[in-house]
């Protein structure tokens, strides 16, 4: 009984030191609570005070431009009133008379004119913007009326751009077209001469000014019976040829290879020879029996075929050498 009575005392000291203890953390919850709406209190109050600045400001704005535009409109009823009291007056000459009354039409014009803008929400920083913008035009002897007209052909010509490239055309000149060489030589016939000299290098000049070139090149082409000379003087007789210094007969070539390139040479001296393409560079060249018509490598078809025996003329742009 006795331990019993002691033990209660410390249990009522317990209960009141726990009581202590939440009663202190309760405080602090309500200073911390308190803490936080101070802080949300002064963020709502700094956010009303910026939205405050700025709507002050843009007022100041607002009236200082509507004070610009009251200036303007007092100083354009000012000149009006003068206008009128001068015209009112009577002591005007006619001329006098003509030109205030042309003034007093322009100033009625810019009036109704600032109405309009204003109405249109305009600003006067847009109106010095464009006039600095058509002061360079101007100045650069620019038309905006014919800008349509510029825009539609720019247009056009970009069209005309991304077309498919226009390739100059290929000249064949076959023997089963009537240009033929004397048997195993180079030798032209009159006929084929006479073509080379007229209506042949009148096509020619056409293209090379049409594609704006300035190479053309003579290929010589033949077909695969073999020739019946065994030696060839090509490599001692093509540079004496070229340079007419020796006849086209004084080629002896051994071999299709031969035989083609000395009929090259052949139509390209004639093709010098000619004023209307003295401006163009002609270069002999040999395809041998390798082409057949068609642009395709053949496969050892044998034969006499007088359309595999012909000279093409094609015409290019000389290359440009690229600069490291």
């Amino acid at each position: 009984m006795a331990a019993h009575i002691a033990e209660t005392p410390k249990l009522e000291h317990k209960g009141y030191n726990r009581g202590l203890i939440l009663g202190l953390t309760m405080a602090e919850s309500m200073l911390l609570l308190v803490f936080c709406l101070l802080l949300v209190a002064a963020a709502l109050v700094t956010a009303e005070r910026k939205k405050r600045y700025e709507a002050e400001r843009e007022l100041q704005v607002t009236e200082q431009k509507l004070a610009e535009l009251k200036k303007d409109n007092f100083d354009a009823t000012a000149r009006v009133v003068e206008l009128q009291a001068r015209l009112g007056a009577g002591n005007l000459s006619p001329i006098d008379r003509e030109k205030f009354e042309k003034e007093w039409r322009e100033l009625i014009s810019a009036r109704q004119a600032v109405d309009r803008l204003r109405k249109t929400g305009v600003e006067m920083a847009d109106l010095e913007k464009l006039a600095a913008l058509r002061k360079v035009l101007d100045d650069n002897d620019i038309n905006l009326d014919a800008a349509p007209a510029e825009i539609k052909r720019l247009v056009t010509a970009n069209a005309a751009a991304k077309s498919p490239h226009e390739w100059p055309p290929i000249i064949n000149l076959s023997e089963a077209g009537g240009y033929y060489f004397r048997s195993g030589s180079a030798e032209l016939t009159s006929e084929f001469q006479q073509k080379l000299g007229t209506s042949i290098s009148d096509q020619i000049a056409d293209n090379l000014s049409r594609y704006q070139v300035d190479v053309i090149e003579v290929i010589g082409h033949t077909d695969e019976q073999p020739l019946a000379r065994t030696s060839s003087n090509l490599d001692k007789t093509f540079i004496d040829v070229l340079d007419s210094k020796l006849p086209i007969t004084a080629l002896e070539p051994a071999d299709n290879a031969g035989l083609g390139l000395a009929r090259a040479m052949a139509v390209a001296n004639i093709l010098k020879a000619n004023p209307k393409l003295s401006q163009a560079t002609v270069l002999p060249m040999s395809a041998a029996q390798l082409i057949l018509p068609g642009d395709t490598v053949t496969a050892g078809q044998a034969g006499n075929v007088e359309a595999r025996r012909r000279i093409e003329i094609r015409i290019r742009r000389r290359a440009q050498s690229l600069s490291p």
